[in-house]
């Protein structure tokens, strides 16, 4: 009977040990969750920050308490150039952005943004899902950009404050650019001059007149109200607006094996996701932009526009691989 009260008692001791140690572990848990700063350039009702919230959600499924994802929505970090530099300088840890603004640490990214070389968002899919992809992505991850999949913001169309329709029309405009040398090149040989300004800073200058024109997929458009300073959308469809979903490789480096591959397969079925938001909201987006003033064109002489682009082409095969990968992508 003693030995049996012994028993109960340690018995007893230990679990009242137990509960009362949980509190310090559950601390000591919560001490271990690695908060992750996200850049976003939309508010919470745009694809660019819907895309975090989902992959956020995904990571937390299968690795409770591990991480927080704190979005920074808005542009508050800066635009895409700034994000980058943040995320190579450890102050940002993920992101969304388009190839063009990675093409100054990539210049063969620029493959995917050659004019009117993809017929559709699938035909962009098809590329990157192959060889191509994979080789863009290794490149990245030796400039610091852990790509988990690569993303379609939609075509990208012209925006401008008066009605064009042929490419002529664009002589002598002053066009906001990507900070991009593919697209300065292609505007420049519309007679346009190109002038490269970061994305969030685009509503001031064209409502001030440092520029008369920019190129912007619709989605984005609506999300910038920038229907408001360049009403005509003359619908060009010149290049497909990849992108990517990366993290920042100071901490990517710090994940283990497991958490790696959490993070890659949250960000493949985030970036499917993405893909279809975009749909659902270029069609919100023209809505909201025809009913606040924004008018919707056609373009004229389609083929002269092709032209004036085919030049571009030539100048970037050197760097993008050279003409026949070109075309054989564009043959894809």
């Amino acid at each position: 009977m003693q030995n049996l009260n012994r028993r109960t008692l340690l018995k007893t001791a230990a679990a009242t040990g137990a509960a009362l140690a949980t509190p310090a572990f559950v601390r000591t848990a919560a001490a271990r969750t690695t908060t992750i700063t996200v850049a976003s350039l939309l508010g919470d009702d745009k694809p660019e920050t819907r895309v975090w919230v989902k992959i956020g959600e995904l990571v937390e499924a299968r690795l409770p308490g591990q991480f927080r994802f704190n979005i920074v929505r808005n542009g508050a970090l800066g635009g895409e150039k700034e994000v980058a530099e943040g995320a190579r300088l450890g102050s940002i840890h993920a992101s969304l952005s388009t190839v063009s603004s990675l093409s100054g640490w990539v210049p063969e990214l620029q493959l995917l943004d050659l004019p009117f070389l993809f017929r559709d968002g699938d035909h962009v899919r098809k590329t990157v899902d192959g060889d191509i992809g994979a080789d863009l992505k290794q490149k990245l991850a030796a400039q610091n950009f852990v790509v988990g999949d690569f993303i379609n913001y939609g075509a990208r169309h012209l925006l401008t404050k008066e009605p064009v329709t042929r490419p002529e029309q664009l002589n002598g405009k002053k066009i906001r650019v990507i900070q991009s040398p593919l697209h300065t090149k292609l505007w420049s040989a519309f007679g346009t001059a190109p002038v490269g300004i970061p994305i969030t800073e685009t509503y001031n200058a064209l409502s001030t007149g440092v520029a008369d024109a920019m190129d912007l997929t619709k989605s984005a458009y609506a999300g910038f109200k920038l229907y408001e300073v360049v009403p005509y959308m003359t619908e060009t469809g010149h290049i497909w607006a990849s992108g990517v979903i990366f993290y920042a490789a100071g901490f990517w480096n710090q994940l283990d094996d497991g958490q790696k591959a959490v993070f890659l397969d949250a960000s493949r079925e985030g970036a499917a996701y993405f893909n279809q938001l975009i749909v659902e909201d270029e069609a919100k987006s023209v809505e909201q932009s025809l009913k606040n003033g924004g008018k919707l064109l056609k373009p004229e002489a389609f083929e002269e526009w092709q032209k004036g682009a085919q030049g571009v082409w030539q100048d970037f095969a050197p760097t993008v691989g050279g003409i026949e990968r070109i075309k054989t992508v564009q043959a894809a």
